[in-house]
């Protein structure tokens, strides 16, 4: 209440004991708070429950919240306060420690382990790649795009080059061309695409390249695919779970029709991807990507 005074415009909803667990969490949403502080040395509670709550900020201030009210100095006794300071950090390292999933382990690994396969037995096709788009069309081979991942972190995703080289600058003349519904844009007849670039899509053989933001880590083997950052711009609530993992080279949406499925739809599938946390379902939308490869269905 004290520092409700001091800072006008702070209004406080409620104030509980993290020992009433459900209690809090309960009121936190009925309150529908925007902000969740907790003061004291409650880390082992903020780690566990405090993420599940629907709130916009969750913070952990110790004993912050006291020195601004002017109730206690943080400052009063420096050695308690760094071995509490202490303890805080390592029950939070111990809490991390222990919801370690082994999923994500084992999905890492195998991610490291197959795409660097991948790009050592693809050597050969990628040198005659090189070659094909050079004598194509004139513009690098590589093509750069900032794509949106894990945590709505930017990265640059690699592809090779099929289209001519001034087509982000004429992207926007063609966005009412769409052939796809919802934000994200595609076109059946894209003017921007090469003579080769129509094989290498038609066989995702651009998308060759991601398998280096896969071994660096930007991106999973399986998972949603990167989007552009004026389309996560777009995304509303629902959309944003799928920015919760790793992007993918390859997932549910790839193998259930690609373009020809709309905006809607794709965020269903790779939200019920996410949730399965299955090794088992990846290994299945692995095997299958090759099919959706050779099939071409909605790749354009």
């Amino acid at each position: 209440l004290g520092l409700t005074r001091r800072v006008p415009g702070l209004r406080a909803i409620g104030i509980g004991s993290v020992g009433a667990e459900r209690t809090v969490a309960t009121a936190v949403k009925a309150a529908r708070a925007d902000i969740l502080l907790v003061a004291g040395e409650e880390a082992l509670w903020l780690a566990a429950t405090a993420r599940r709550l629907p709130v916009r900020l969750v913070i952990g201030t110790g004993a912050l919240l006291e020195d601004i009210a002017g109730t206690r100095s943080l400052f009063a006794a420096p050695l308690r306060g760094l071995g509490a300071g202490a303890g805080i950090v390592a029950r939070g390292a111990a809490a991390r420690t222990a919801r370690i999933d082994a999923r994500a382990v084992i999905r890492r690994a195998g991610d490291i382990a197959l795409s660097a396969g991948m790009i050592a037995a693809l050597a050969p096709a990628t040198l005659a790649v090189v070659a094909a788009i050079r004598l194509d069309s004139r513009g690098p081979v590589l093509f750069r795009q900032t794509r949106i991942g894990r945590d709505g972190t930017p990265f640059t995703m690699f592809k090779f080059r099929s289209m001519h080289v001034d087509a982000e600058a004429r992207r926007a003349a063609l966005i009412a061309t769409s052939d796809r519904e919802g934000i994200c844009f595609k076109s059946r007849h894209d003017p921007r695409v090469t003579r080769i670039g129509r094989i290498l899509r038609r066989f995702s053989i651009d998308e060759m390249p991601q398998l280096w933001n896969v071994l660096r880590g930007d991106m999973s083997l399986i998972g949603p695919r990167p989007a552009l950052p004026e389309e996560v711009a777009a995304y509303d609530a629902r959309a944003l779970g799928r920015l919760v993992v790793r992007p993918g080279l390859t997932g549910l949406w790839q193998v259930s029709g690609r373009a020809e499925i709309g905006f809607e739809k794709m965020i269903d599938l790779d939200l019920a991807h996410i949730r399965a946390k299955s090794l088992t379902l990846d290994l299945m939308i692995l095997a299958l990507t090759f099919r959706a490869v050779l099939g071409g269905r909605g790749a354009y």
